[in-house]
């Protein structure tokens, strides 16, 4: 059974499917199919991607910590348990001003 099958058939702890790197930004993807991606990803201290655009609509769901995003210029602080949804072709970036955990789910 792959890794994406053995997802889909049990319940997932989202936050502890990924570590924390020293210094870094650490990416793990979960499912990508032609209809979207679910991308896990843990952001150490002073980490973060600059301001970019997707195509796709992409929403980012706090799994751990404290987040600073900003889309389309208007800055958000989002914790644990909150999402935000990034309309496609609005410019938006990510911050870590603490350590934090965050699922991206990208629909197509």
């Amino acid at each position: 059974m792959s890794d994406e099958n053995a997802l889909k058939a049990t319940a997932v702890n989202l936050a502890g499917n990924i570590d924390y790197a020293d210094g870094g930004i650490v990416s793990k993807t979960l499912l990508d199919k032609k209809a979207g991606t679910l991308t896990l990803f843990a952001f150490d201290t002073g980490q973060g991607l600059s301001e970019h655009t997707s195509p796709y609509d992409a929403t980012v769901l706090i799994l751990e910590g404290r987040a600073k995003l900003t889309v389309g210029g208007e800055a958000l602080s989002v914790s644990a348990g909150e999402m935000v949804i990034m309309p496609a072709g609005v410019p938006h970036d990510v911050r870590a001003d603490e350590r934090f955990k965050m699922l991206l789910i990208m629909i197509r």
